[in-house]
Order: C-alpha cells, then sequence, then structure tokens
C-alpha cells in the first residue's frame, strides 16, 4: 500500500461532503474560507515537515511515496491538511440545525 493509495478514501469523502454540504447558505462563502486555511496550513506543513524531516523525526519509505516532494516533505502530506481544511467546515455545517428546523423557545 503506498501513501498516495491511503489519501484516495479520505478524498473521496471530503468531497463528497463538501458537495453535500453546497446546500446550506453561503457555500461560496465557506469554500473561499476553507481555501485560504489549506494554504496557510500547507505553509506551515511545508515549513514543519521539512524540519521533522530534516531532524530525522520522520523518516518515509521511498517506495511508498509518489515521488513528488516540496523540499524534503512528500506531497501526501499536504493532501491531509487540504483535506481537513475542506472536511470539517463541511461537517460543522451539515450537523447544524439549520433556520426551519429549529424549535421556536
Amino acid at each position: 500500500m503506498t501513501y498516495p493509495l491511503i489519501i484516495v478514501p479520505f478524498a473521496v469523502i471530503t468531497i463528497m461532503v463538501t458537495l453535500l454540504s453546497a446546500i446550506r447558505p453561503n457555500f461560496r462563502k465557506r469554500m473561499l474560507a476553507s481555501a485560504l486555511a489549506a494554504a496557510f496550513i500547507c505553509v506551515l506543513t511545508a515549513i514543519f515537515d521539512n524540519l521533522m524531516i530534516a531532524s530525522d523525526l520522520v523518516v518515509y519509505p521511498a517506495q511508498h511515496l509518489s515521488g513528488i516532494f516540496i523540499g524534503l516533505a512528500p506531497i501526501e502530506d499536504f493532501s491531509y491538511s487540504v483535506c481537513a481544511a475542506f472536511l470539517v467546515p463541511a461537517v460543522f455545517v451539515l450537523l447544524r440545525r439549520s433556520p426551519a428546523e429549529r424549535m421556536p423557545e
């Protein structure tokens, strides 16, 4: 099993749940916020993954990687950040009740 194959189920779930959240209001704003968050998290991932790999805290077997790197960090590491930036807000929005479903107090 390679790291790119491990990512596929997470990416598929992220895409499905994010698209499902399009039925809720402010989808475009959430996508913009998620994209900005993903960019920021990817920058942090690039910095800290490279530091951890350079100091030998983490070692990846070459046969399990795609062969695409940003510095020393394999591109696969960035996919988790991107998935989290889109999946977490989508799940949060879907779990919240819409105003029509709320009970009057």
